[in-house]
């Protein structure tokens, strides 16, 4: 019965292919028609059947025709031929490098009797396939055992030559499963892959893959852009020709290609069979362990110009951790006893650091090569240099933007001389207070700031008055809304300016806020919304902040602005574009890409660090530490295959929510570490953790959500004091 099978799938591969090929004799047969009819009107001459005035007319009009014709079919024939087919980047394997592998997959082969593939070659990824590499501009094929190099024929002919027989395709294994899978589960996962070398040998299956691949190809040259207007006039021509033939072979080769699938898992039944279906299982989870590491533990490294440079061993150490967390994969551990596929390398560690490099290469567009900003790092040294620096990278930019936005540092009475950057600092700001006035409104024509007065009358809580102006704690004010100066609350002005609201000069409020819902309000959805925020601050009106005259009043002098930071002009314009519907009082602020934010002035520091992240990605030498953004300088920026790297980014631009809550983690955890003897942490399947009395806390990043969405900061601050926690003490940043 399943040589039945394997025989019903071939043939119907088989059959397929020759559709395929009738397409290309069909589209020659159309190019060679008009130099038919030429040489039937010339013969019709030559013999008197075909004669008259008009007839010769006709005949030099065909031949000009069969002429353009024959051109034509000759530039595009020689277009297919030449382009090179799409490559899969992958790490070579030499036999040498790995002489048990080879034997396994040739011993593979002849139980399957089918030809062995040619060579192996590995891929950060979890999957295996045969790819053909025989064209020429894949590079010469490998020498068989009976070549003699410089041997030559009579009169310098070369001798006989061996590539025309035709070559197996490539075996290219995907690396985590050499570090997971057991000998035996990767013998049996690679039997349908390995017999798929059979159906390939056959010659009408080779000529229509290549026919197929040399039209795919064909299409990636005329798609270029680096071409100038001739030259782009003739390709669009070539390529509206190969994608018509495309078309017409999609159907048969994706026909032909299961057939040729059937009958390899066919013939592969009878190899392992029963350990398959386990070695299945380990499929599944390895790519899962995988994609975890990859997102959670290789991208922050990759954004900090630093490559984890043992991947896949980490997908084991991964995978063990998980099947410890995770009933049902309690079963997985035990198979770490038996011997691993990685036992078939003469030097795993060699081939695991440059299936790594290659994976941050694919996934992360880094350089081809380790340099100054792009060094590889252990999984020891990772806590230290990877989650220390993020943390304390991300803190110090939230206090760049804070400082951008006029915030100044909050005046503990514990730490009344403390003026760095401080974690209570952060928290006041966030922190929503019902009754507080959130934003000082501008108003129309005149471009003078509206009264606090008036603002206040906006926001009426409690049981005060409409219109009667409020205290920070929610009640009326007296006498035209100033306190009594024995009480010592602060005025309304003072209130504004320990917001960190500025004043807007010189644009009416409808045209300063009728687009904030739209815009930068919510933060931003990534990268390019920052930037376009960070772009139009250029031309946005006068801003100036109060809480900078204040402290001139006072004598402290001007808040420190760094220079690598956003500008006061770019942040304060993101806050002037806040939505003219926003609750003054602190209500949450909505937005359908970004989520909740506890307030107005939150969302306008997610702004800043929206326009901040995407300045420092748009110039990473600027940033501070040669890569804020975690972009290491000098990022590769060349083609692979006519595709811009990455070719495969792992998440899609992160929230402007998102960020703040990032970057409030990373400084609460920067306090922690210097004020309660934290330290940093890798976790296997969540990426960087913080390690509080060699336990991993793993209830922070909800605290920090309730803050960042309802302005609440009471369950961060209770388990701020729960572990000894001091916001009000500085913390060193980068």
């Amino acid at each position: 019965m399943t040589g039945m099978g394997v025989e019903v799938g071939a043939q119907a591969a088989r059959s397929r292919a020759l559709a395929v090929l009738r397409i290309r004799s069909r589209a020659l047969a159309v190019a060679l028609l008009p130099a038919a009819v030429a040489v039937v009107l010339l013969a019709g001459r030559s013999t008197g059947h075909i004669t008259g005035a008009h007839w010769g007319i006709v005949r030099w009009i065909v031949i000009g025709i069969a002429v353009a014709t024959l051109l034509a079919a000759a530039g595009i024939a020689l277009v297919v031929a030449r382009a090179r087919p799409a490559v899969s980047p992958t790490v070579p394997i030499t036999e040498a490098a790995a002489p048990d592998l080879y034997r396994m997959v040739r011993d593979l082969a002849d139980r399957l009797d089918v030809p062995a593939p040619s060579a192996i070659a590995l891929t950060p990824d979890c999957d295996s396939w045969l790819e053909d590499r025989t064209h020429p501009a894949h590079g010469p094929p490998a020498r068989t055992g009976d070549d003699i190099s410089g041997v030559r024929g009579i009169r310098g002919l070369s001798a006989p030559r061996h590539q025309r027989v035709p070559t197996a395709p490539v075996l290219v294994i995907g690396s985590p499963f050499l570090w997971w899978m057991r000998v035996g589960e990767l013998r049996a996962v690679l039997a349908p892959v390995v017999a798929g070398t059979g159906p390939s040998a056959h010659p009408d299956i080779a000529a229509a893959r290549r026919f197929v691949r040399g039209l795919d190809a064909a299409v990636a040259v005329t798609s270029a852009p680096e071409r100038g207007p001739l030259v782009r006039v003739v390709l669009g021509g070539v390529g509206w020709v190969a994608r018509l033939l495309l078309r017409s072979c999609r159907g048969h080769a994706e026909e032909m290609e299961r057939g040729v699938a059937a009958a390899a898992a066919e013939r592969a039944q009878a190899v392992d069979y029963g350990l398959r279906i386990v070695a299945q299982e380990q499929v599944g989870l390895a790519y899962a362990g995988w994609d975890r590491l990859l997102t959670r533990v290789a991208l922050p490294a990759w954004r900090m110009g630093r490559w984890p440079s043992r991947l896949d061993a980490g997908v084991v150490a991964a995978l063990t951790e998980l099947s410890r967390r995770d009933r049902l994969a309690e079963g997985f551990a035990s198979r770490l006893g038996e011997r691993p596929a990685c036992d078939l390398l003469e030097e795993p560690g060699a081939v695991d650091e440059a299936a790594s490099l290659l994976a941050a290469r694919l996934f992360h567009g880094g350089p081809a090569a380790p340099g100054p900003g792009w060094a590889p790092v252990g999984w020891q040294e990772y806590p230290d240099e990877v989650v220390d620096r993020k943390w304390r990278t991300d803190a110090a930019r939230l206090h760049r933007v804070l400082d951008a936005l006029g915030v100044r540092h909050t005046v503990h009475p514990a730490a009344p001389r403390a003026d760095g950057p401080t974690l209570e600092r952060v928290l006041e700001y966030l922190t929503v207070q019902e009754g507080a006035c959130r934003a000082a409104a501008p108003t129309g024509e005149s471009g003078s700031v509206e009264s606090e007065s008036a603002v206040m009358d906006a926001a009426p809580t409690g049981g005060a008055p409409a219109g009667e102006p409020l205290r920070d704690g929610g009640e009326p004010l007296r006498d035209g809304g100033e306190p009594p100066a024995d009480e010592g609350g602060p005025t309304r002005r003072e209130a504004a300016i320990d917001s960190g609201a500025p004043r807007v000069e010189g644009a009416p409020a409808e045209e300063i806020l009728r687009d904030g819902d739209e815009q930068v309000a919510d933060g931003g959805s990534g990268p390019r919304r920052a930037a376009a925020s960070a772009d139009s601050a250029v031309h946005a009106p006068h801003v100036e902040s109060e809480t900078s005259e204040n402290a001139l009043d006072d004598g402290e002098g001007p808040v420190p602005h760094d220079q690598n930071g956003p500008s006061a002009e770019a942040t304060a314009d993101c806050v002037a574009e806040a939505p003219v519907n926003a609750p003054l009082t602190g209500a949450p602020v909505t937005d359908e890409e970004d989520g909740v934010v506890g307030s107005v002035r939150t969302a306008a520091l997610v702004a800043g660090l929206s326009a901040a992240m995407a300045r420092e990605e748009a110039f990473p030498e600027a940033a501070p530490g040669g890569g804020g953004t975690g972009q290491p300088t000098g990022r590769d920026r060349t083609l692979w295959d006519d595709a811009l790297l990455p070719l495969f980014p792992l998440q899609p631009p992160r929230t402007g929510r998102e960020l703040l809550v990032d970057h409030v983690t990373a400084m609460v955890c920067c306090a922690a570490m210097d004020t309660a003897g934290a330290a940093p942490g890798l976790d296997w399947l969540d990426g960087p953790s913080l390690l509080v009395r060699g336990e991993r806390a793993a209830d922070l990043t909800p605290r920090v959500l309730t803050l960042v969405r309802e302005g609440d900061p009471v369950p961060l601050r209770a388990w701020l004091l729960h572990l000894g926690i001091r916001p009000e003490k500085p913390v060193r940043l980068v």
